[in-house]
């Protein structure tokens, strides 16, 4: 891999990386309840889901799935009930009010908020899709892939966690504003249907990278 390449993988990472999708809506909104600290984890666990997909399509596992209807589909229909479950379980997340009536928001363990991160991009097809697509324009088939996979995954998580945190601290500077039941109440309405949203769009995916 030349230098050229990688700059090419580099800049192509952020425009990817920046571009709204269930993980921009995950971090921000774990960061607006919980704030940056505490999204860390779920952050952490959406490159551990982008990682996973990252090397399945780089030893042509992704491929498969794009071959088979099945396969395929299988895959895009949980990606989509996950997403679909956690905006319903957002919407309903009930808001407790403490004795001076400001809500407090019941956090679930980092472990929890981690797998949520990891479950969110390790069943996106898009994320499939796109890495079957692109990942073999920036590969030099005549030099060894593990080396050239490990770099590339290596650039894109370190701007993928740059960005998502972006999203959180953003996010979570809103905190003062969202201090009463009511206000937590709407908060969470509007990140859940964000989600039920992206999950539902899912369904409309198709293997060949459009969508119905």
């Amino acid at each position: 891999m030349t230098f050229a390449t990688w700059l090419a993988f580099f800049v192509a990472a952020w425009i990817i990386a920046i571009s709204p999708g269930s993980g921009a809506v995950l971090s921000m909104s774990h960061g607006l309840s919980y704030g940056v600290k505490r999204a860390s984890a779920t952050i952490f666990g959406l490159q551990s889901g982008l990682l996973l997909v990252f090397f399945i399509a780089g030893a042509g596992v992704g491929s498969l799935l794009m071959a088979s209807e099945v396969a395929f589909s299988i895959v895009k229909t949980v990606g989509a009930l996950y997403l679909i479950y956690l905006g319903l379980s957002q919407w309903r997340a009930k808001v407790n009010i403490s004795e001076q009536q400001q809500a407090a928001v019941v956090v679930p363990t980092a472990r929890k908020r981690f797998v949520t991160g990891f479950l969110t991009n390790a069943t996106n097809p898009k994320g499939i899709i796109f890495m079957v697509a692109v990942l073999p324009q920036f590969i030099t088939h005549d030099k060894p892939l593990l080396p050239q996979l490990l770099i590339l995954a290596v650039t894109m998580c370190c701007i993928d966690l740059i960005v998502m945190h972006s999203y959180a601290f953003l996010a979570s500077s809103m905190q003062r504003f969202f201090r009463d039941a009511r206000a937590v109440k709407k908060q969470n309405r509007v990140f859940g249907g964000l989600l039920m949203a992206v999950g539902a769009a899912l369904f409309f995916v198709k293997r060949g990278g459009a969508t119905a």
